[in-house]
């Protein structure tokens, strides 16, 4: 019971700041392209390597930091149901290059941040 609380909690804080960066980026660029879905992905991606590592190489895989961090904050925060949803409306406006570029830079941005969390994590942290 204490970790679904914990999940709760952090996936509210990751809900929320999820929506203050969109609710920001859309309103300085337009809401033509999903850069805030891109930007979250890949911000969440490079902070779960961070934390990923440092749960398991010095908090011995607390159960408590994973729920309350992994599965809650990033859970939140992290957006692939909000990406899904892009590339469709991307597709449905016939703007296949974008929809294409959007997919690939997802998928690939966030997988390299996630290396670089790691890297970073065990270079700040050794």
């Amino acid at each position: 019971m204490q970790l679904l609380l914990l999940a709760t909690l952090g996936g509210g804080i990751g809900a929320g700041a999820r929506y203050l960066i969109q609710t920001e980026m859309i309103r300085r660029l337009g809401p033509g392209f999903p850069w805030w879905t891109l930007a979250i992905n890949v911000a969440g991606c490079l902070l779960m390597g961070i934390i990923a590592d440092l749960i398991s190489r010095r908090f011995g895989g607390s159960p408590e930091a994973r729920a309350l961090l992994m599965t809650g904050v990033l859970g939140g925060f992290t957006t692939f149901s909000a990406f899904s949803l892009d590339v469709a409306q991307l597709v449905e406006r016939r703007d296949m290059l974008a929809a294409a570029g959007y997919i690939g830079g997802s998928v690939i941005l966030t997988i390299a941040a996630l290396y670089l969390g790691i890297a970073i994590a065990r270079t700040v942290v050794p």
